[in-house]
């Protein structure tokens, strides 16, 4: 394993930690709100004290990017952690076991390391880039589905930005009468982690931020994905739409997206 892939798990197994002994008391939980629809908890902010402090005390110079703290600066600026301690705090809070921590390191502007842990089910999904996506140490591969027909989509519902909801549904609506099924679990990190296990043939969001994807997005790539905005290009860092899964089935959802783009969300 990668010196700072490593790092990369042992911090997320820390925060994870966290997450799973505040998980067995969550009326103990403290929520705020940060925004509309959109709760930050004290274990988030535990969780991610926790990964910070680990990546601290292996790379004490280097960039963060998190969630809570925002942009914490460091001399080496190659380097930045884009982390994400609590992706699905929303299940979390509720008792729901869905959620996960997301940790990536981006070396001058490319994701080299990804880690997405799901404390509840112990199930560590991790990349580096050029070497192949593992779950639990064991290799995995998308699904090869040559359309939608059959296929499982997940998707997450564009619930911090409403007024794309007529375009979502629209959107929604054409692929829904295509594929078998469509899943909306709550945790986007986990999402593109399931698409890089095979469990879902493919994913879709709009309004996303870079920690919920930073991971995900290169477990997913070597895990024989493609990753595109709605457009089909890569500006997904600027507009947070994504779609995800391997090029056959992601050209059929980019069709199905086209049609429906408006100047707003365009990628």
């Amino acid at each position: 394993m990668h010196p700072m892939l490593n790092i990369a798990v042992r911090a997320a197994r820390n925060a994870g930690n966290v997450i799973a002994k505040a998980y067995e008391q969550l009326e103990k939980v403290e929520v705020e709100q940060k925004g509309s629809n959109d709760f930050v908890t004290n274990v988030d902010k535990e969780a991610e004290l926790a990964i910070i402090n680990t990546i601290r005390k292996s790379y004490p110079d280097h960039c963060i990017v998190a969630e809570e703290s925002g942009e914490l600066a460091g001399s080496e600026t190659d380097y930045q952690w884009v982390i994400d301690p609590l992706d699905g705090t929303s299940n979390f809070v509720r008792g729901i076991p869905h959620f996960a921590v997301s940790i990536a390191l981006r070396v001058k502007g490319k994701t080299e390391q990804g880690v997405v842990f799901d404390p509840i089910n112990n199930e560590l999904f991790a990349a580096t880039r050029g070497s192949g996506a593992q779950l639990n140490g064991y290799r995995i591969r998308t699904t090869n589905a040559k359309d939608l027909k059959g296929t499982l989509l997940a998707t997450g519902f564009p619930f911090k930005q409403k007024h794309h909801s007529e375009s979502y549904m629209a959107i929604f609506a054409d692929l829904f009468t295509d594929v078998a099924d469509m899943r909306r679990a709550g945790s986007a990190a986990l999402d593109l982690a399931y698409v890089a296990a095979g469990r879902y043939d493919g994913f879709w969001e709009l309004g996303l931020k870079p920690w919920d994807f930073a991971a995900g997005e290169l477990i997913a790539k070597e895990a024989g994905a493609i990753v595109t905005d709605f457009a089909g290009n890569h500006e997904y860092l600027k507009s947070g739409n994504l779609v995800a899964g391997n090029p056959k089935v992601v050209k059929q959802i980019l069709g199905k997206i086209r049609p429906h783009l408006t100047e707003s969300i365009s990628r």
